[in-house]
């Protein structure tokens, strides 16, 4: 049943939403895709980037329409950060799945405390 059509849509759409958002749709979908569906963790986080990549290409063609990057500034941030993640894939699969799996344990409940708690600075 969760397999379904429908059931695959009204996820794809929640998540999409708080993936747009900027709440971490993305984590929600591997914890989904892993706990609910007993998907091997390799093949989520490759649904995972194939999910996110259309749509940050929206966000950013919205972004840039409204004025809001500057792309002297972001340049080296897109090269450092395509850099990072192609060495850090390189880690991760070399490293054991046990070990990732607890590892990204802990980035969620880290970045769960993080958005309990957060309190924005005040601007002087």
């Amino acid at each position: 049943m969760l397999e379904s059509m429908p059931i695959a849509i009204g996820v794809g759409t929640a998540l999409g939403f708080l993936a747009g958002l900027g709440t971490g749709g993305g984590s929600l979908l591997i914890l989904y895709l892993t706990l609910i569906l007993n998907m091997e963790p390799g093949i989520a986080k490759g649904i995972n980037l194939l999910f996110f990549i259309p749509g940050a290409l929206i966000a950013c063609l919205f972004r840039w329409k409204q004025g809001a990057l500057d792309l002297k500034t972001l340049l080296p941030a897109i090269l450092s950060g395509c850099v990072a993640a192609a060495l850090c894939a390189w880690l991760g699969s070399r490293m054991d799945t046990a070990l990732l799996k607890k590892l990204f344990g802990v980035l969620l409940i880290f970045t769960g405390l993080r958005e309990v708690f957060y309190r924005p600075r005040n601007a002087r």
